[in-house]
Formats: C-alpha cells, structure tokens, sequence
C-alpha cells in the first residue's frame, strides 16, 4: 500500500498528485455537489445574503428563518414530522444519544454501530452477523427488563456492502416484551440519505415500527447532499424536546449559507441522482461477471477483499479508497466509489482496468 498523500485542492472526479493527473473513485460525495457549479453558484448567493455563519445559539432571541424552512422542507421530503439540524453528523448522533441518556435509557447496540451514535466511549459492539443480531434482540430487551430501551444501528453496512433487512422492526416489541414499554429505534442513515429511497429521501419510511416504538433517523448531510452539516428526522415531541436541551442551545448552527442553498437546489439534486445511478448502471453491466466485488443493486460502493486492486489501479492513473476504518490499525478496507461527476468514459476505463485485474 502506498503512503498517504497531501494535496491543495478539493478532488472532483480527478485529482492532482505530484504533477500526475488521476481518475479519482474515492471519497462519500456520491452526488458530487461539493463539486457542481449550480450549487457553487446557490451557496455563494447564500453567503452574499447570510455571511459565512451564524455565530449564535439557535435558541437565541434573534432567530434566523432559513433553518425553520430547511427543516420544515427535509421532514417533508423524508416523511418524518419533524426535523432539527445541527452542525455535523456526529453532533446530530450525540444530541440524540446525550439526551437520551440523561433518561436512564438501556442501550443495544447493532452489529457495526458508528461511533457518532455512542452514548458513552468504547462501547463494545456485537460479533455477529446484523441478521443474527436482529433474531435476538428481542429477547435481549426482555432480559434486561428497563424501563426505556434504546435500539442503535445503521441503515446498511456501507463499508462492506450489507443491506440489511429491517422486517423486525415491525414485529417489536418481540420475544414477551410489554406493549407498554418505552423502546426508541435509531438508525444512522448517513450512507443512505440523498441516494437510496424513493427520490434519494433514505430509509425513513421504509420503517415500519408499532405505536409505542420511536423511530429516529440521524444522517450527516455532508456526504451525498452536499451540506456541511446533521440531521435528526423524529416526531414533533421527541424533536421539540431536543430543541430545547442545553446541549443543542450550547452548539453552533450549520452554516446558513448551505441551507439556503438546500431550498432551491431540487432539481440539482434530482440530476444528479440520475447521473449516479446512470453511471451505477453503466458500471454494473461491466462487471456484471466480475466475481472481483461486493456491491448492492444501484448503490455506488463496490468493496472488495483484494486489497492489491489499490495498487494496480493506482499504477494505472485511478485513485481509489483503501485504508482501515474507524481506528487506523488492521485491514484496510479497499473499495471503489462512483460518484454523479464522473463521466461515461471513466466509469469505462474503470472497469477496463478492473477486468484486467481479474485477470491477472
């Protein structure tokens, strides 16, 4: 594996490397809007009307619009009551997971967890596939017997390329649990928002969960939208109740510039999800014998076990993800990452390069 390397500007679908020009299939912009000039152009106009941040606490006695319209407009889209944006997807993990603790909630947390969901450090998480997981955790709840428990997962396994299967949700509370007991559901659908779902609008309303289960989807909006910024999607109570905890009125806004952009971007957004799932499809049909990966249908991950692919394909002129994540230790986890920027004569080279590999 080569060493990490520096550079001075943003990548787009190339990158610059000591004086070597690259295709670059890395990185989470999967609709390359930190890239796209239409929305350059509705952020600079944002900044032109409010600055480059809000340097206030939401809870404030000056209030600024934009955020109640954004947030109004992502519930809608999503299909939740209510949403509340926060600074980084992290933060909006840790607003959820810091007030439910103080409520003396009982944590379970799935196989593969992200660690922006952690009520507390170190948590240690299941071994064991998400499915099997699933088939116990109702059981697991009714030991513990608590008075609130707190379910915490992601939407899928986006570094290993897992969709999981969400049938059980509908089916707690499970395994004798009273129908009267609080349980909260979370899940993390950061690798999902903006992409997956009927119009990009993630996993939300795909979730079926019964009256006395609260759903709660977190996302960062960073990776495919765009937004330097979180997200929590939930009910108009649990939502309000959060607005006013000391944690949220103590952390500093999203920028507003990006939300402003946000309200008029729509028909970027749906562009560019079709160029994504154009350059998917075009990929897919490439590899389509290509036992080389692991991927799902139009989902643009592609994870492989063969971690000399990075090498190969770097000696080639494409610049591709590998390296160990969370802690920077172990495997590396070695995948390819289509974005809407690239153009039809990458995603050929691409896979060219790719079947050569399997060849080899």
């Amino acid at each position: 594996m080569s060493d990490e390397f520096i550079i001075n500007q943003l990548p787009s679908n190339k990158i610059l490397l000591k004086g070597k020009e690259y295709h670059f299939f890395s990185g989470t912009s999967y609709l390359g809007m930190n890239q796209d000039e239409d929305f350059k152009k509705l952020l600079i106009e944002g900044m032109n009307r409010y600055g480059m941040s809000f340097g206030s606490s939401r809870n404030g006695n000056l209030q600024l619009d934009i955020y109640e319209q954004a947030e109004e407009k992502m519930a809608r889209w999503v299909g939740s009551e209510k949403s509340l944006t926060v600074s980084s997807g992290m933060l909006a993990g840790q607003l959820v997971a810091q007030y439910l603790k103080t409520q003396n909630a009982t944590f379970f947390y799935a196989p593969h967890s992200h660690a922006a969901n952690f009520h507390e450090p170190n948590i240690c998480l299941p071994n064991l596939s998400f499915e099997a997981w699933a088939t116990t955790i109702g059981d697991e709840i009714l030991e513990k017997n608590a008075l609130h428990s707190v379910i915490v997962c992601n939407s899928c396994d986006a570094l290993k390329l897992s969709r999981y299967d969400f049938n059980w949700t509908s089916q707690l509370p499970i395994g004798g649990v009273p129908h009267n007991q609080a349980i909260t559901l979370i899940i993390d659908d950061s690798h999902g928002l903006g992409i997956t779902g009927k119009n990009g609008s993630g996993i939300f309303e795909q979730i079926s969960v019964n009256p006395n289960i609260r759903l709660v989807i977190v996302s960062s909006l960073h990776k495919a939208m765009g937004i330097a910024g979180g997200v929590v999607f939930g009910d108009n109570d649990f939502i309000e109740t959060l607005r006013h905890t000391a944690f949220f009125a103590s952390c500093s806004p999203i920028a507003p510039a990006y939300l402003h952009a946000y309200m008029y971007a729509d028909e970027i957004y749906a562009r560019n999800l079709q160029n994504l799932q154009s350059n998917i499809h075009r990929f897919n049909l490439q590899i389509s014998n290509n036992q080389l990966f692991s991927f799902l249908p139009n989902y643009p991950v592609y994870y492989t076990l063969q971690d000399d692919l990075y090498d190969f394909l770097f000696e080639n002129g494409i610049f591709i993800y590998s390296f160990a994540y969370p802690i920077k230790a172990g495997k590396p986890n070695t995948r390819i990452v289509l974005s809407a920027w690239h153009e039809e004569e990458q995603i050929d080279f691409l896979a060219e390069k790719c079947k050569e590999f399997s060849q080899i």
